[in-house]
């Protein structure tokens, strides 16, 4: 699926609910829907800097694509790292760089964030990014 494609899926998941309580479960179950990451790849250079909570995130480049594991110690913060690995997960760095994040504007996502979490946002996409500019030069 293109990155597209996955946001224009998670807009529709997201409009079957009004209240943002529902919305924040659904963050939740995507997060516990991860699988777990690996306790050698939770070390001090997998921290996602600018992040209140804990989040670590690696990123593996095989094949033109890149697959991104990631988990944190924060319910919330974790559902939104799992919805972001859903957009790019298996995605090549041209798509990822080139991509433009409405989902979470469509949903309303950093509106409902407080400023840590919003600020936390920004930099789990800027690593992810910064991983596809790395990888865009192999």
């Amino acid at each position: 699926m293109t990155i597209n494609e996955i946001q224009n899926e998670i807009i529709e998941e997201f409009a079957d609910f009004d209240d943002w309580m529902d919305k924040y479960q659904m963050l939740i179950e995507a997060g516990n829907a991860l699988p777990p990451l690996s306790d050698k790849h939770k070390t001090e250079n997998n921290l996602i800097d600018g992040c209140q909570s804990r989040v670590w995130l690696v990123c593996e480049y095989s094949d033109g694509v890149m697959t991104l594991l990631a988990d944190s110690d924060a319910l919330i913060v974790k559902g939104i790292i799992a919805l972001l690995l859903r957009i790019f997960n298996r995605q090549t760095p041209a798509d990822i760089l080139a991509a433009d994040l409405y989902s979470i504007r469509e949903i309303g996502l950093q509106d409902h964030l407080s400023p840590t979490r919003a600020n936390g946002l920004l930099a789990m996409i800027k690593q992810i990014r910064t991983y596809a500019a790395v990888y865009s030069k192999k």
